[in-house]
């Protein structure tokens, strides 16, 4: 940060508190009622601070003024307003780099599908398909169930990606893996902040349509959701060190490559589904006896995505409201749309597809069934060739 002389730096901030007395007694009764007001002349004041700022700025000391203030030196302070003083370091928060909160939005996404099943469907494909038990041999599923299995060589398994989720979010109930630990804390962070953001929109809302004039600020704070955002933003900074971004960037092509196999047409014609959604929730009814959330669960991933892609960009730092409100409005929809989606997971049930769960392995044991016809109770009699 700059540096000044003690006594310019006092003399500034005496001078903003004139300037904004003397900008507020000069403007009519009309004008202090308009609600964007506070908003333009903070502008206004600033700038022309800013400017008499960089105009009056001394030339920086090397050793930031301290020889000038213990005595030493050809130029040594007459007084102490003469001494130089700081202005304060960088603050934290402007320091976050966005690319680890943007990896962690993407695992977000790619834990929801892991949750659905995507990855334990392939693996249920490949094994039937290596079986022989998928009647698939040249089409695009067959080559891609193929190119699946052999790219998997190459990628991080299952293992891995249970242990980063473990990392970042605290789900799962895997080990988070040697000298590492879980993340507990997120969930909660992330649940308040969405709640927050949620909260503001809704007071935004009411207080437009109870109040006369709905161009006035609104019930909502501000300052509650920045400070919920900036904390999570700080846990996620915390926990997304390491090979989470490669991973991501793995995870996300085989995803990609896994949809492409299950939307092939000879997949879907061998199990009668119209999608690859559909296959996902036919294999997960059918071999492991599970039905998922998957429209709710694929709507909270890419909302909640939505909410940290939008919290790794500084728009969490802005602190005039008209500019928040603009910001935040972005990603007002996504958080209304996962809080219902949670609410829906936690009191519904899913509808399985309606198809027989197929159990592998031999017939269920039963009791014989009579013959239609009895024959009587005596000796057969022998063949005409023994008589």
């Amino acid at each position: 940060m700059s540096t000044t002389t003690t006594l310019q730096r006092d003399h500034l901030k005496d001078t903003k508190a004139r300037l904004y007395k003397e900008a507020i007694a000069r403007l009519p009764p009309a004008a202090l009622a308009d609600p964007n007001l506070p908003a333009v002349l903070g502008r206004m004041v600033e700038a022309e601070l800013r400017s008499a700022t960089t105009a009056a700025a001394p030339a920086p000391a090397p050793d930031g003024g301290l020889a000038g203030l213990i005595g030493l030196g050809d130029d040594v302070p007459a007084s102490l307003g003469e001494t130089r003083v700081s202005e304060g370091v960088d603050e934290y928060d402007d320091k976050l780099k966005s690319e680890r909160v943007l990896a962690a939005a993407d695992l977000y996404y790619l834990y929801m599908h892991e949750y659905i099943g995507v990855f334990r469907v392939m693996d249920k494909l490949q094994e039937l398909f290596r079986a022989g038990t998928l009647r698939i041999s040249g089409g695009p599923g067959a080559l891609g169930l193929y190119r699946f299995d052999k790219h998997n060589i190459l990628r991080y398994r299952r293992p891995d990606r249970l242990r980063a989720y473990k990392r970042v979010f605290g789900y799962t109930s895997a080990d988070p893996g040697p000298n590492a630990r879980a993340n507990p804390e997120f969930h909660g962070l992330f649940k308040h902040f969405i709640g927050e953001a949620a909260k503001f929109w809704r007071d935004k809302r009411i207080s437009e349509v109870i109040r006369d004039r709905a161009t006035d600020p609104t019930f909502g704070s501000i300052a509650i959701v920045r400070r919920a955002g900036l904390d999570l933003r700080n846990n996620l900074k915390n926990s997304s060190y390491g090979y989470i971004n490669v991973l991501r960037v793995e995870t996300s092509q085989a995803l990609a490559e896994a949809f492409q196999v299950l939307d092939a047409s000879d997949v879907k014609a061998q199990l009668g589904a119209e999608n690859a959604w559909d296959v996902i929730e036919l294999v997960m009814w059918q071999y492991y006896h599970r039905s998922v959330h998957a429209s709710t669960m694929n709507r909270m991933a890419v909302s909640g995505r939505k909410v940290l892609e939008w919290l790794a960009e500084p728009y969490v730092l802005q602190t005039e409201r008209p500019d928040f409100e603009a910001l935040l409005y972005q990603i007002a929809e996504a958080a209304e749309e996962w809080i219902s989606s949670e609410e829906g997971l936690r009191l519904s049930r899913p509808t399985p597809p309606p198809r027989n769960v197929y159990a592998a392995g031999p017939p269920p044991a039963g009791a014989r069934r009579a013959p239609v016809v009895r024959r009587p109770q005596r000796a057969m009699r022998p063949p005409l060739a023994a008589r």
